[in-house]
């Protein structure tokens, strides 16, 4: 029997053998540290936009999450302080690319532009399509159902403006438009 003739219930998962899950999102086992530790900062940025709460009760109770053991804790320090010690910097990069008020964007959307604007100012270890890439993949996978797309059109425009030389070098090779 060929793979085109199996029953819907003998054929593999989607994604059992590509690390995705059904969504089009990674699996757990299938995330670097660096991810996981993208994914707590989202949810601790969250945490500060939504509640004001003070970084270091929010590091606190997110360390005690289940996984932080598994997630980059010195690039999560980076993030959450840096962007909540950078916040009025990171919204004065982020605004001008908007089509509405800041106070209109979703906080999830808003702490994952705020990593995206961060590491793109601070962390050029970080290539300018993975920033992109990882961002967009918080997006879909805590966001809402579009708003990978709108955080992607943001940190691109981002992208050309504070990694210009890098952009430029991408798009001239066709690894980029």
């Amino acid at each position: 029997m060929t793979e085109d003739n199996k029953d819907a219930s003998e054929r593999p998962v989607r994604g059992s053998r590509t690390g995705l899950k059904a969504t089009g999102t990674r699996k757990a086992a299938a995330k670097s540290a660096r991810s996981r530790a993208r994914e707590f900062a989202v949810q601790a940025l969250y945490q500060h936009l939504v509640g004001r709460n003070d970084a270091a009760a929010i590091d606190a109770f997110t360390r005690d999450l289940a996984g932080f053991h598994k997630a980059d804790s010195v690039h999560y320090d980076a993030l959450l302080h840096g962007c909540i010690a950078q916040a009025v910097e990171l919204d004065a990069l982020i605004v001008p690319l908007l089509d509405r008020r800041l106070a209109e964007i979703s906080p999830v959307e808003h702490a994952i532009m705020w990593i995206g604007a961060y590491e793109l100012r601070q962390c050029p270890d970080v290539p300018w399509r993975v920033v992109l890439n990882e961002c967009i993949e918080l997006a879909k996978e805590f966001g809402g159902t579009d708003g990978h797309k709108y955080v992607n059109a943001v940190l691109n425009g981002l992208a050309a403006r504070l990694r210009p030389t890098e952009v430029d070098a991408d798009k001239a090779a066709g690894r980029a438009r």
